[in-house]
Parts: structure tokens; C-alpha cells; sequence
């Protein structure tokens, strides 16, 4: 007996949505993902394993799907990509693991590490106007407005700063070298596939953190039988939810809903890890970290609803950050 017309697929908009939804959770838990993993897992040699065990997987996922040759690509192609991956991986998300990492007199919390990355949409604001572009004058005030509430993350008050000057400064250290890849990557000659890119992205920005790891020191002494199992998971929480899959949703939404919708993730990815952190870890919000990530928040989405690309855009997304990272 028919009991009615069997469901159809989901509708776009109810993919954008879906796909949104993901990216804003996923990069937003990444940097709760981070101080977890690092609680027993050295930091640069962990996040070096996180983009190897993804690059891997991704690589394996592009040949099945796309057969032999999906990878080939020109040695510049592979340079540019790499040196990208390296600004992204290694400068951008290295320095933040080190800046949650560490006794807490130095460490920065989630939260605060969020907030902070939160002005790489800032920082290429001001790349770009290096190069000659000239931004909107709401752009500029939100510009403004996002470093005005960095400022206060960090400014002492009572005699101690809203977060760790030390920790701060490597956030924004990270902040730095993920702007500078993000804007070199839409004028370098990469390869074609975004996807393709991404996993010479992952093995640059590996090797680069390993070589540094090792330098670091992170071998001597490492036992893998004293590592958590909630360190563990958190590592592969990292590489494959973070690393992967919203990264894929990432770049699925770059073809299919407005670069103005997607950037949202930049001020609502904060929020997350805000939350989070508060939840999960017990992270200490004051209200100096409120209202600074307050004025953050309100910068980068003043700069989002305004900016509008002359030509379509081509970004490249937060491997972990998120990272925005990108790719937390």
C-alpha cells in the first residue's frame, strides 16, 4: 500500500545550508580539538601527522574517484603549491598549535585562539590595499574595528592581560602567515583542482612541521604509550573531520552559494570554539575576552557584508583553521 510519494533528494538550498552547518561546527571544534591533542602529543609532530594522514587520504579518494594521472601536475604548480601549503600549515596552523600549547602563564585558551585567527579576513583586507586595491570605507571601519578588539584580547587589565602576550602574539604570528598564504594563493599559478592542490598543500606543510618538530627537539623523550586516548582521538578527529570533510564542504560551497554567505564562517567559527572551550574544557571567559571577541565578531562581519569580489573568486580554504585554519 503507497503510504505518499517517496522524499526526493535534498534542494540546493537545503545543501548550502547543510554544508554551512558543518563548516561552521567542524572548524569551529577544531581548536578545542588542538588543546586536546597537544595535552599529550608533542605540537608541531602532531599536527605534521594530522596533514600527512589527510593529504594520504584525500590522494587515495582523488585517484579512485578520477583515476590514473589525477595528481599530475607542472613543477610550478607544485612549487606555488607548496610554498602556499607551508605559509598555511606550517606558519599559519604550527604557530597556533604552539600558541595552545605549553604551561598556561604562556598558552592561550581556545576560545581566545579563535577569536584571534578571527582577523586573517582583516589582514587581507590590508594586503590587499598594498597591492593597490583600495577597500570600501565600511570595509576600513571594520578593518578598524577588528583590530581594536584584538587590541583589547591582550591589553592588561588589573594588572593581567585578557590572554597570554606571549600566546597572543603567536596567534597572530599564525594570523600572519595564513593572510599571506590565502593572498598568494589566488595570484600563483596553482594547480587546476582545488583538491589536488590541497593535498600538495597538506604534504608541504607535513614535512615543513615535522623538520621543525624534530629541530624543536619534540623526538626526545616522546613515549606514544604515555599519549591519552582523548589526545588520540582528538589527533584523528582533527585529520579527518577538520582536515577533510569540512574542508570538501568548504570547497563545494566556493561553486555554490554566494563568497558573501560563505565567509560567515570567520565570525561564527569563534563563537563555536568560544562555546565550546567554556563547555568542554572549563575555559575561563571574562568579559574583556567577550567584548574583545564582541568587537571582532562585529569587525569581520562588517568587512564580510560589504566586500563584494570584482571577478570570481578562487580562495583557498583553512585546511584545519580552519586555520580557516582555515582548516582551524
Amino acid at each position: 500500500m503507497s503510504t505518499g510519494p517517496a522524499p526526493g533528494p535534498p534542494t540546493r538550498s537545503a545543501l548550502i545550508w547543510i554544508a554551512l552547518g558543518i563548516v561552521y561546527l567542524v572548524w569551529g571544534s577544531t581548536y578545542l580539538g588542538i588543546r586536546v591533542t597537544v595535552e599529550t602529543l608533542p605540537p608541531l609532530l602532531s599536527a605534521a601527522a594530522r596533514f600527512a594522514v589527510a593529504a594520504g587520504v584525500l590522494a587515495v579518494v582523488l585517484r579512485l574517484w578520477r583515476g590514473p594521472g589525477v595528481l599530475r601536475v607542472t613543477w610550478r604548480q607544485l612549487g606555488n603549491a607548496g610554498l602556499v601549503g607551508v605559509l598555511l600549515l606550517a606558519g599559519g596552523n604550527g604557530l597556533l598549535v604552539l600558541a595552545e600549547s605549553g604551561p598556561p602563564s604562556v598558552a592561550v585558551s581556545s576560545g581566545v585562539a579563535a577569536l584571534l585567527v578571527a582577523v586573517v579576513p582583516l589582514l587581507v583586507v590590508v594586503l590587499r590595499a598594498s597591492t593597490g586595491d583600495r577597500p570600501r570605507l565600511a570595509t576600513l571601519l571594520g578593518v578598524s574595528a577588528g583590530f581594536a578588539g584584538l587590541v583589547l584580547l591582550v591589553l592588561p587589565a588589573g594588572g593581567a592581560g585578557a590572554a597570554p602576550i606571549v600566546g597572543a602574539l603567536t596567534v597572530v604570528g599564525s594570523a600572519v602567515s595564513w593572510s599571506v598564504g590565502s593572498f598568494l594563493s589566488g595570484r600563483l599559478r596553482m594547480p587546476g583542482d582545488p583538491f589536488v592542490a590541497t593535498v600538495y598543500e597538506m604534504l608541504a606543510g607535513s614535512a615543513a612541521l615535522a623538520v621543525v618538530g624534530v629541530a624543536r627537539g619534540e623526538t626526545q623523550g616522546l613515549d606514544l604509550g604515555a599519549v591519552t586516548t582523548r589526545s588520540w582521538l582528538a589527533l584523528g578527529y582533527l585529520a579527518l573531520a577538520g582536515s577533510l570533510v569540512a574542508f570538501t564542504a568548504y570547497v563545494w560551497l566556493l561553486h555554490h552559494a554566494p563568497i558573501s554567505l560563505v565567509a560567515t564562517y570567520a565570525y561564527v567559527n569563534p563563537v563555536v570554539a568560544v562555546t565550546l572551550g567554556a563547555l568542554l574544557l572549563d575555559e575561563s571567559v571574562t568579559g574583556q575576552v567577550l567584548l574583545g571577541g564582541a568587537v571582532i565578531v562585529l569587525g569581520v562581519a562588517l568587512v564580510v557584508s560589504t566586500e563584494r569580489p570584482r571577478t570570481r573568486p578562487a580562495p583557498r580554504a583553512r585546511t584545519g583553521a580552519t586555520r580557516g585554519q582555515d582548516e582551524t
